[in-house]
């Protein structure tokens, strides 16, 4: 039986995030909505699960809460820090790249890692070395380069890395 449900759900926690981002983004608990919201929820993971390379379990589910809420305050707190930036003087800006060492092994916790560094405005992951174990970073305005790293390295790969782990 269990294998079935293995079969049916490869990736379950998806199937409910992707279910109720559906019904969000909708706006309605409407009959149709949540069948039809249910129905992409099941077959997008199905239909994709062979393209998965690893089988990804969440090993510390209130670890990812919490970092949720840090990176939409960090999005809320960046977006009035770069409004000030782009609003302000263009000679006071110093835009930079660097390379942030990463600690965390698993392609879902990298790209979850490089996603978002994106989505913190004023900052965006562009490459991946090939070796998977640093990722280039460019920032709009930045002044200390080893503070930075630590408060990604702090806020953001830490909890990932306690979380996500490769089955």
């Amino acid at each position: 039986m269990k294998t079935l449900l293995n079969k049916l759900f490869p990736h379950p926690v998806l199937t409910l995030v992707l279910w109720s981002i559906w019904l969000l983004l909708n706006n309605t608990t409407g009959a149709g909505h949540v069948v039809l919201g249910f129905i992409l929820a099941f077959l997008i993971p199905f239909l994709t699960s062979g393209f998965w390379p690893e089988k990804v379990r969440i090993k510390a589910p209130l670890t990812l809460l919490k970092f949720i809420g840090v990176v939409l305050w960090d999005i809320l707190v960046a977006n009035i820090a770069v409004a000030k930036l782009i609003l302000g003087k263009n000679k006071d800006l110093k835009p930079g790249f660097f390379y942030l060492d990463l600690d965390i092994q698993t392609p879902l916790g990298i790209s979850l890692l490089a996603n978002t560094i994106s989505l913190t405005p004023g900052t965006v992951s562009c490459d991946l070395t090939e070796d998977r174990t640093r990722l280039l970073v460019h920032a709009l305005h930045i002044e200390d380069i080893p503070g930075t790293v630590k408060q990604i390295k702090e806020r953001y790969e830490a909890p990932l890395k306690e979380v996500f782990t490769a089955c």
